[in-house]
Order: C-alpha cells, then sequence, then structure tokens
C-alpha cells in the first residue's frame, strides 16, 4: 500500500457511579425514559452543578493506570452546540486543562509490543438520547443519560492499522473493569468511541485530513469500518480527489460509511470556562492514597502468572482479560498449587465452552474454584484419567457436587492395578489373535486399536499410561 494509515481513537467510559456527575439523579441503566431527571440534568434557569467527588477519584485512578501526570487544579468548560438531547444548549466538559495528560497504552499486535500515546483524559458529563425507530416521522429523547459521568481518554494518532486500534481498544475496557471504574458494556453505549482515520503517502511526515467515525460500539464493527474508511480514501486519492473533513458513521447493514455532517474544529463549540465550578484541586495526599488503594493492573497480573504459574504469554493473556477470569483462576490455584498449568487448561478449556454454551459470566460461575480445582487435583494424583474427569466435570457443573461425591457415587475411580489391567489386556489379546500376530509382524499401527479396545473394556477407566506400558510388555510376547 502507498498510503500509510493513521488513526486516534477517542474512548468514552461511562463511570459506574451511582449517580450523575452534576447532580443525585441515579445512573441506572434501562428506566423508563426521562425517569432519572430533576432541574440540573434538564438544564432549567438559575440552578448550580456540584461536582461528584467519585468521578474525580475514578479519573485519578485512570491517569495512574496510563501513568499520565495528574493535573492540579484542572478546570471545567462549557462546550457550546445545539442538539435536542442537551437541554443546556452546552456540555460541561474539560478543555486546555483537563485532569490527565501525557499518558500511554501498551498493546500487542501480532506478537510485537508497541506504546500508544495518551493526550488527555477528561471528565465531562453525557447527553441525552435520541430516539427514532419505530416512531414514524417524529423523534423521542430520552434525558434519563443526561449528566451521566463519562471519561474522555483521547490518543495519540499512534495507531497505524484497524488492528491496532482493536487491540487498543480492548486494552482500554481491560483496563477499565479492572479498576473498577466502568462496566464497560458496549451494547449499553456504557463503552464508545469516535475514531479519526487519515491517509498520507508512506514517508511523508504531515498528516491528511481525517475523518472521525462516531459512536463506535463495537470492535467489530470499529475494524470493519476503518477497513472500509480505508479503502474509501485511498480511492479518492488515487483518483486524484481531496479528503473533506467531515463526521461519517457506519452503516451496520450496508457495511460502508455515510457522510454525517461536516467536522467541527474546537473554536466552533465556542469553549469557555464553567463560571459555576470551581477549579478543581486534587492533593497529593489523595492521589498517594488512591494509589495505595488502587487493584494489580493486567499487565502486572500477567507479567505475575508467567513467572509464578509457569504459564505462556498467550495463556496469561487469556486469563486476564477480565479481572473476574483472573481471579477465579488464582482462587482455584489456591485451592490446589499442585499444577497450575492443568488448572489453567481447565478454565480456558471445559469451563469456558460451558460458559459460553450458556451465555453465563465468571462470576456466575456454578461451580466454585475450589471445586474445578477438586478436579485438577483428582487427576494429578491419578484418581481419575482426564477423560472421566470430562464426565465429572459435567455433572459437577449440573448438579453442585464436589469431585469427590461424584467419583464415588458413580464409580469413576481410575484403574490402575497392574493385575486388573493385565487381565483386560490379554481377554483383548485372545478375542483378536489375527492382529495380534499383524502386530507382531510389523503392523505397529495396530497398537492404537488394542489401547482402544482395552480402553472400551474398562469403561475408560483404566489408567491410560499404564494401560500403554503394559500392552507394549504383553504384545511383544
Amino acid at each position: 500500500m502507498k498510503y500509510e494509515v493513521v488513526i486516534g481513537l477517542e474512548v468514552h467510559c461511562q463511570l459506574s457511579t451511582n449517580t450523575k456527575i452534576f447532580c443525585g439523579c441515579a445512573t441506572t441503566f434501562g428506566n423508563p425514559p426521562n425517569s432519572q431527571t430533576c432541574p440540573i440534568c434538564l438544564g432549567h434557569p438559575g440552578v448550580l452543578p456540584v461536582l461528584n467527588r467519585k468521578v474525580v477519584e475514578y479519573a485519578v485512578m485512570a491517569g495512574l493506570a496510563t501513568r499520565s501526570t495528574i493535573s492540579s487544579p484542572n478546570v471545567f468548560s462549557r462546550k457550546h452546540y445545539f442538539y435536542p438531547d442537551l437541554p443546556k444548549g452546552y456540555q460541561i466538559s474539560q478543555f486546555d486543562k483537563p485532569i490527565c495528560e501525557h499518558g500511554t497504552i501498551e498493546i500487542v499486535v501480532d506478537g510485537t509490543p508497541k506504546r500508544i500515546g495518551l493526550t488527555r483524559i477528561h471528565m465531562e458529563e453525557d447527553a441525552g438520547k435520541n430516539l427514532h425507530e419505530g416512531l414514524g416521522d417524529v423523534s423521542h429523547v430520552d434525558l434519563n443519560r443526561a449528566g451521566v459521568p463519562l471519561l474522555e481518554m483521547v490518543s495519540e494518532p499512534d495507531l497505524r492499522s484497524p488492528e491496532e486500534a482493536v487491540a487498543y481498544l480492548k486494552k482500554i475496557r481491560t483496563l477499565v473493569i479492572y479498576l473498577g471504574i466502568c462496566d464497560a458494556n458496549m451494547e449499553q453505549g456504557n463503552l464508545r468511541c469516535d475514531a479519526n482515520i487519515s491517509l498520507r503517502p508512506v514517508g511523508r511526515e504531515k498528516f491528511g485530513t481525517k475523518v472521525e467515525m462516531k459512536n463506535m460500539n463495537s470492535f467489530r464493527f470499529l475494524k470493519q469500518a476503518l477497513e472500509y474508511e480505508i479503502k474509501r480514501q485511498a480511492k479518492v486519492l488515487d483518483e486524484g480527489g481531496t479528503i473533506v473533513q467531515e463526521t461519517r458513521l457506519w452503516d451496520t447493514k450496508r457495511g460502508v460509511t455515510e457522510s454525517m455532517r461536516s467536522k467541527e474544529e474546537a473554536h466552533d463549540y465556542r469553549y469557555m470556562p464553567e463560571p459555576d465550578l470551581l477549579p478543581v484541586v486534587v492533593e497529593r495526599a489523595w492521589i498517594d492514597a488512591i494509589r495505595q488503594n488502587m487493584p494489580e493492573l493486567p499487565d502486572a497480573k500477567r507479567e505475575r502468572f508467567v513467572a509464578d504459574f509457569g504459564l505462556s504469554e498467550y495463556d496469561a493473556d487469556v486469563l486476564t482479560v477480565s479481572r473476574e477470569l483472573a481471579d477465579y483462576y488464582e482462587a482455584a490455584v489456591a485451592a490446589f498449587s499442585g499444577d497450575p498449568k492443568t488448572t489453567c487448561n481447565w478454565v480456558m478449556g471445559e469451563l469456558a465452552a460451558k460458559l459460553n454454551e450458556t451465555g453465563t459470566p465468571i462470576e456466575q460461575c456454578p461451580m466454585t474454584a475450589a471445586q474445578l480445582a477438586g478436579i485438577v487435583q483428582a487427576i494429578h494424583s491419578g484418581e481419575i484419567s482426564g477423560k472421566i474427569a470430562k464426565t465429572v466435570f459435567g455433572e459437577m457443573y449440573g448438579t453442585g457436587k464436589d469431585a469427590a461425591q461424584v467419583i464415588r457415587e458413580q464409580g469413576l475411580v481410575q484403574v490402575s492395578d497392574s493385575g486388573a489391567i493385565d487381565a483386560m489386556i490379554q481377554s483383548v489379546m485372545a478375542a483378536n489373535p489375527d492382529k495380534v500376530a499383524d502386530y507382531r509382524g510389523g503392523k505397529d499401527k495396530l497398537f492404537g486399536f488394542f489401547v482402544g479396545q482395552v480402553m472400551k473394556a474398562s469403561q475408560g477407566q483404566a489408567n491410560p499410561q499404564m494401560v500403554n506400558e503394559r500392552l507394549k510388555a504383553l504384545l511383544a510376547g
């Protein structure tokens, strides 16, 4: 490709506070339209905003997690624009003095690490929501979301492909979930992003004209929209045209971007200091207290899983994708520390498959971490085989019973008695004299046949390693 892709993301995280940023209205999702409003978030004349302290705390946590500079004082501003879902006619946001600046986010794409600059993190209030579908020729406005607290995390234009953009958004999602500041539910719009993309000839330093794509709330849609926009812009440039600075929307049904409006510049919003809110002073003692109470972050946890449990980078990546999954795995290892790798395989394998099948999040898993550890311990001790363990797992998941109880009730203890295994092998050999002769005549591939027959005779309960060892000895004559 003769063009270099330049992408920057503006990620909006809805903070998990109980009340809005400047009033006491609830932030609960899904309540009846306009049932969570008051004169402040409705923009009535004469009302005064009061800053939610928890919002500042969450912003500081995000700043510390991204190695940003925490600015004190930082200042709120009014961002003016007219839209039906913005009752005041302006949004209270931050402009030239945000709370956090100059951070970094580390991503890995195709095994290659890359550090993405973070221009700023700032606090702001969300707007309401315009409703159009199924309403004929009219639109409705739901202001429940007006005043809900947001953190906007603005990247430097350091991303160079749709894959890097998706990795960056996933990393932010993981980070805010670990911090507990945002549930990052993308279907509900609690995590969404605007993507700025431009092309420039390879080797040129000056950026091309950027196009903004609004409100991407899916990793898949973000990737598809960026891929489409790269092809669209390249075609325009190849044909001698110029890119128009504009805002476009992604049409998920048609798989195309469509022009929405010309892109505003900062001066179009007529930013001015918010006169009803004082500058926010974040004292060093408060920052230190927040730092002390922050959880272990995903990168640190991943490195520890590799070092302490001997896991591969890939396994550690999968297990630390969410704080709840990592906690479950650690609890299972704490319950039985003898085989952390096998525990990892069961969490990522059978357990993950069952949770996906039933649509159950890990935090609602009916099998406790200690119960899963019981299966691993039974395998490790030789009490049951890996194959039998799958039967035990299925019964445990459905009934809530412990591994020992299921093994005892169903008589699933692995047969490791050499005399009993020899008897089964000899019975199989007696029933298949022609195959014994063929094997001894050089047809080594028949060994798998004998293993299968012995396991069938034992109903899967014979110790596989012992079966292999005794078969080799007895077939050798």
